[in-house]
């Protein structure tokens, strides 16, 4: 028990340096790109699969050669290097951001003199309402500072909830083929060495399907409902589980491991862009917290489900059912909610445009500044470029 409990102590750190590796990483890519952002996707997730084929030889040469301790040295310097590719990431728009938050900061300080000199010159009982007022300014300071790391308002947003609940879904059924691949070969009576090399084929066929899918994405006809791209890639990764029990000799389990490689690829390429798609580049840094923090309970407890399914039965066919069950559920589930969502975002458009061509419905100029500041924050990020050069002009210009 003392070993165990120092494993998973030790675990636990690179656990926490490899989440603080993938979050930055997946956000510095929807700050770099627009145009070709799901190619850039698709080409970032292809290392993990190219490292899933190199990792086991590699270990077991380390192993052979170094011992189990100069192993672990050589690979923790190995991910020492990824320091070095994070130095060389240059951040955008900086200079810009720190003059308007200085230029807030020292707003926040004025009126903060203002308020409280008024208040001292006022000595009758008037003043409560003041004290009152300089507590909810700092109430809300705190609140935005809370919101600047993790923003809550998304769980008001439509699209990010359909996406949450059908990723939680999904990841219940996600991992857990992976884990239980090999021992299912292993015990159909296939020999240990070509039972590892299903990892191998699943990984190379994996390491293909992600650029690829990333270039598919990235077309005109695909973009613009990446959302219906995504749940098929769910539904079809659901539906080779579900075939799975009908391969009964390895050339079946062959072929099911290149479908699987292909279908696990196409859900992993746009698993993040389409998350960017529905909260945009602004709010996405928050959201990917948000999710992350979500799906850890499902990946957690989806291989445990699977292995109580195999122990219950005796049989490994109704673990790989109940995992494609599950996502095929969960990519139905996220078709037809997108498709509810797109058709609610068009109705939204058009009551806006309605409303923007009626002379009734005329707003003042602080009104439209106000929605342009909030839709900057809501809309996703293909409008982004063109509203911050904009921003830059009239910034120049001293409007």
């Amino acid at each position: 028990q003392i070993f165990l409990c120092v494993c998973q102590l030790f675990s636990s750190v690179p656990g926490f340096g490899l989440a603080l590796n993938l979050q930055p990483s997946v956000i510095i890519i929807g700050k770099y790109f627009l145009k070709r952002r799901p190619i850039a996707n698709g080409l970032a997730m292809a290392g993990s699969p190219v490292m899933l084929c190199t990792l086991a030889p590699l270990n077991q040469f380390l192993f052979d050669n170094f011992g189990w301790r100069g192993s672990f040295l050589i690979l923790g310097a190995i991910l020492l290097h990824c320091c070095v590719a994070g130095a060389l990431f240059r951040p955008i728009g900086a200079a810009t951001a720190s003059v308007k938050t200085q230029a807030i900061e020292e707003g926040k300080e004025t009126l903060k003199e203002e308020v409280t000199k008024d208040a001292m010159e006022m000595s009758s009982p008037t003043n409560v309402p003041m004290e009152t007022k300089m507590e909810e300014e700092e109430g809300k300071d705190c609140c935005e500072k809370i919101n600047q790391y993790l923003d809550f308002s998304l769980f008001k947003h439509r699209g990010f909830l359909i996406y949450l609940i059908g990723n939680v879904l999904m990841f219940l059924g996600f991992f857990a083929p992976i884990v239980f691949l090999a021992p299912y070969a292993k015990h159909i009576g296939i020999d240990e060495y070509s039972a590892a090399f299903l990892l191998s084929i699943l990984a190379i066929v994996d390491m293909i399907a992600r650029p690829s899918t990333g270039i598919i994405a990235n077309s005109k006809w695909v973009r613009p409902r990446i959302q219906y791209f995504f749940s098929f890639a769910i539904t079809f990764n659901g539906a080779c589980h579900l075939l799975c029990p009908l391969a009964s000799g390895y050339t079946g389990l062959v072929v099911y491991s290149v479908f699987f490689g292909l279908a696990f690829g196409m859900v992993c390429a746009m698993l993040f862009e389409t998350l960017m798609d529905l909260v945009g580049a602004v709010r996405f840094t928050s959201a990917v917290g948000l999710v992350t923090i979500a799906e850890c309970c499902t990946i957690l407890l989806g291989p445990p489900i699977g292995g109580t399914l195999i122990d219950t039965f005796g049989d490994y066919k109704y673990m790989f059912i109940k995992c494609g069950a599950v996502m095929v559920l969960a990519g139905t589930f996220l078709f037809i909610m997108n498709y509810y969502n797109y058709c609610m975002l068009a109705k939204e458009e058009k009551e806006r445009k309605a409303k923007e061509e009626d002379p009734k419905s005329a707003r003042t100029e602080n009104e439209v500044r106000n929605n342009w500041n909030k839709e900057t924050v809501q809309d996703g990020p293909e409008l982004e470029p063109l509203r911050e050069e904009q921003g830059l002009k009239k910034e120049v210009n001293g409007t």
